[in-house]
């Protein structure tokens, strides 16, 4: 005990919490950075042009809150289809697995928010300050009116992008055309000023200092990685067996008379490496799989006359001279489970009923005596016409049934909306006593019908 409390203690001049130093990757271009690249446009594209779109007169994506309904490219979803929005939530979990089992970290490395929106703050960054010399540089010197320009006019465009950012989170929730003529004539609401600032300050903090803090300390993901992958899981790696001994040589030297491998110790891996490690120094948890490493290490090879390769997409058993074997209990069943989760949404939100139809008795009264001797019970049917049209509807009592519809037979509910319509049913009063379950049928146009049941009850005769 006393050596391990000997081992807390600090030695003097040092702290037992050290700055973590700013990482700065050198920017590098390669096949992965330019599928990376082409990552970044299309998701981003997909964030922000979304809201811009229309599709069958709403907003091609938009979360209606307040109205309670989810338009997404064509689709309507209501609180009843919640189902199927947590069906998806599924898809993507699962999805997350297999991927991860397969083919490793794709997901923080192409297309995770932080690191797309890391990406762009990145490239504002080289715009103002330069490439990665330059900007350790900068940040060296003492502040002169040069620094101060290019500082300033960084923050500038990390603002307004951030706050642009946060102006178009909120227009998933807000119509985004409301929402901008709201945020020129500056009257927007408090919520939505709270939420363009909030969603707007995070992506500053995270893409702009955090960074690959996020990735290190805040994501889980990280963690438990590992409990997905086995040895013919794709990860990025460095073959050591080729690679060492490691160290510097002219390009005309072979490196085996040295009885040196093929890695000339350039540090170039890690200098473009977002997160800052040593990728030589074996799988760790900071690795996001984004491949500038093997970027890097392929145009070092290039100009060596070395074979590509050195640093690779790869598996613990490739490197240990075994084959790789993609279908493995593992994928097949986490593929297996994807396959059929996706073809059950997709079949699911294909023929999702068009119309809702719920039966609520009325609270007042559990029935009515007519003049005539009749029993009436009284209904509210509420309809939910979830199609683009207004629809006509028919309705009847099925064939046989015990009671008979009073009143009008039809209703009108436009497209969309939700109606309330009063139902009363009559029976004769010499019908069965007690409770008896009534079909209705309500029936429209494009094929719409639907069967609620509605209790009907009759009294004991006095």
């Amino acid at each position: 005990m006393k050596r391990i409390a000997a081992l807390l203690v600090p030695v003097e001049g040092e702290s037992l919490y050290a700055a973590q130093p700013k990482v700065y990757p050198r920017e590098i271009d390669g096949r992965f950075a330019r599928l990376r690249t082409s990552a970044v446009f299309a998701l981003l594209g997909v964030f922000y042009a979304f809201p811009w779109l229309r599709w069958n007169g709403h907003q091609a994506v938009l979360f209606d809150l307040p109205a309670r309904k989810f338009y997404v490219l064509g689709l309507t979803f209501w609180p009843q289809d919640f189902f199927w929005l947590a069906w998806l939530l599924m898809i993507a979990g699962l999805s997350l697995f297999f991927f991860t089992a397969l083919a490793g970290r794709l997901w923080c490395g192409y297309a995770c928010p932080q690191t797309v929106w890391t990406e762009v703050f990145l490239w504002i960054e080289r715009l103002c300050e330069g490439r990665r010399n330059q900007r350790i540089k900068l940040d060296a010197s003492a502040w002169t009116r040069e620094k101060l320009l290019r500082k300033t006019s960084k923050q500038a465009l990390w603002i307004l992008f951030s706050l642009w950012t946060g102006f178009t989170f909120v227009g998933f929730f807000t119509p985004i055309a409301e929402l901008g003529r709201a945020a020129a004539g500056l009257s927007l609401s408090g919520w939505e000023t709270f939420w363009i600032v909030f969603y707007g300050f995070a992506t500053y903090g995270n893409a702009g200092y955090l960074r690959e803090q996020v990735c290190k300390y805040m994501c889980p993901y990280a963690r438990f990685q590992s409990a997905m992958f086995d040895r013919d899981t794709l990860i990025v790696s460095y073959d050591g067996a080729r690679g060492e001994p490691r160290g510097a040589r002219r390009r005309s030297v072979d490196p085996r008379a040295l009885g040196l491998g093929d890695c000339v110790d350039c540090d170039a891996c890690v200098q473009v490496c977002p997160t800052g490690i040593d990728i030589r120094d074996g799988l760790q948890i900071e690795c996001i799989a984004c491949a500038s490493c093997i970027d890097a290490c392929d145009a070092v090879m290039d100009k060596m006359g070395y074979a590509r390769g050195l640093v690779r997409y790869t598996t613990d058993n490739m490197l240990g001279g075994n084959p790789q074997r993609v279908l493995r209990p593992r994928i097949v069943l986490y593929g297996t489970l994807l396959a059929s989760l996706v073809a059950t949404f997709a079949w699911g939100v294909a023929h999702r009923a068009p119309l809702i139809v719920e039966v609520l008795r009325d609270r007042n009264a559990l029935y009515r005596e007519t003049a005539e001797g009749a029993i009436e019970n009284s209904y509210t049917l509420k309809l939910v016409n979830k199609t683009d049209r207004a629809q006509q509807l028919a309705l009847a009592t099925a064939p046989g049934a015990a009671a008979d519809i009073v009143g009008s037979p039809s209703t009108t509910v436009g497209a969309g909306e939700v109606a309330n319509v009063p139902l009363t049913l009559r029976a004769h009063r010499d019908a069965a006593r007690g409770m008896h379950a009534v079909t209705l049928v309500v029936s429209g146009g494009d094929d719409i019908r639907a069967t609620p049941i509605a209790q009907f009850f009759v009294p004991e005769p006095k």
